[in-house]
């Protein structure tokens, strides 16, 4: 069997027979009856026309179930409108789906799963292992999400930000399992790249792929973090790079400048250092300054007090920071780092030790104890009263 053709005909399957009549949830049960009966009788006797074959047997599993449930008598008269068989009309429906499945009226982990399911064409126990969660748990929140978009018009008017920002949580969720959510969500940005003409989509795009670059040097080989600073660039992905700094530069080119292109270039900045010591701090800074611009967002200015001390100095970030709430993840362990290279040992040791109890998860929480036991070693090797805070 070709699981990559499945994947890819599922949301065109499923968005026909939306289109036709079904309730997302029934549609959506219809079409994994249909994907299952592929899988048993495509080996010995492949379709011709394998969507049209896929909405034919959905369809009709779709009547069977309408049938048989008593409160759903009146969709009887739908059996008259099954098409007649042959190939199916080309119409990429995609595009809907993505906006049907980032809903607003989802939460957050609910608009992921379902997107996962009905545009990825994942299944339900794929999802839960890549969530690490129970398949029964994975099975209601999707259930739940069907149920909230079941009485939403295919044909609404989506919102591009919410899709992306409901694929960017896919891509932040890595990869565990049989299933790697970074490489699934750029091959759904990819997809929708395809089917919508947007700078953000492209800037989504090209930030995705200039960090999946990256991705082969973040772990040693024993699983722990290794900071972008020390990372062997030769392991960075050049092809990957590539083409994200040309998705990059068309998308800047028509000078409608979002979030995610502002990203992409921090990201390509970053990249395109042959050393981390030829990093263009300055120019960093500056795009910091575009997205604090475009978001207001605290993480975001949280990531410019670093840049801004690698830029100006260790004390102006410091003072950038000061401007923070320290109740920001990750804010204790950007303070250890920026005393650390004002020459702080004492204070930026307390810190990281302080930034690992918060972390949250298990490799963040080791490497920085293990900056906190860095420093505590160079400390012990100092004679006594060396390395306090000035004036004490």
């Amino acid at each position: 069997m070709d699981e990559a053709l499945l994947r890819g005909l599922t949301p065109g399957v499923l968005a026909v027979l939306v289109r036709r009549g079904a309730d997302f949830a029934a549609a959506e049960d219809a079409v994994q009856d249909a994907l299952t009966e592929a899988v048993r009788v495509w080996p010995a006797d492949p379709p011709r026309d394998a969507k049209g074959w896929l909405i034919t047997v959905a369809w009709r599993r779709f009547l069977d179930a309408t049938r048989a449930d008593a409160a759903r008598r009146r969709r009887e008269d739908l059996v008259e409108e099954e098409p007649p068989p042959g190939p199916a009309r080309a119409r990429d429906d995609t595009l809907q789906l993505y906006f049907l499945c980032a809903h607003p009226s989802l939460t957050p982990s609910s608009a992921v799963a379902l997107t996962l399911r009905a545009v990825g064409g994942l299944t339900t126990r794929q999802i839960a292992r890549a969530y690490l969660v129970p398949e029964a748990t994975m099975a209601q929140r999707i259930s739940r999400a069907k149920r909230t978009v079941s009485g939403v018009r295919f044909d609404q008017v989506g919102d591009v930000a919410t899709v992306l920002r409901v694929l960017y949580l896919v891509f932040n969720e890595g990869y565990s399992g049989d299933v790697d959510l970074a490489t699934e969500a750029i091959r759904l940005t990819r997809q929708l790249a395809a089917a919508i003409d947007h700078p953000e989509v492209s800037g989504l795009l090209a930030l995705m792929l200039l960090h999946h670059a990256r991705r082969a040097a973040r772990t040693a080989p024993d699983g722990s973090l290794v900071p972008l600073a020390e990372q062997d660039r030769g392991r960075w992905d050049t092809r990957a790079i590539a083409e994200g700094v040309r998705i990059l530069q068309a998308a800047l080119a028509r000078d409608r400048l979002g979030e995610f292109q502002a990203q992409a270039a921090v990201a390509a900045l970053h990249a395109d250092a042959p050393t981390a010591a030829e990093t263009d701090w300055v120019q960093i800074v500056e795009w910091y300054d575009e997205l604090a611009r475009l978001t207001d967002s605290p993480v975001v200015r949280l990531n410019r007090a670093v840049a801004v001390g690698e830029a100006d100095g260790a004390r102006a970030g410091l003072a950038a920071l000061a401007a923070l709430d320290s109740a920001l993840p990750r804010h204790t362990a950007v303070a250890a780092y920026l005393h650390e290279r004002d020459g702080d040992l004492v204070t930026a040791a307390r810190l990281y030790a302080d930034a690992a109890r918060r972390a949250p998860d298990l490799a963040e929480r080791d490497h920085l104890t293990r900056q906190a036991a860095r420093l505590n070693t160079r400390l012990r090797g100092r004679s006594p009263g060396a390395g306090r805070p000035p004036g004490q």
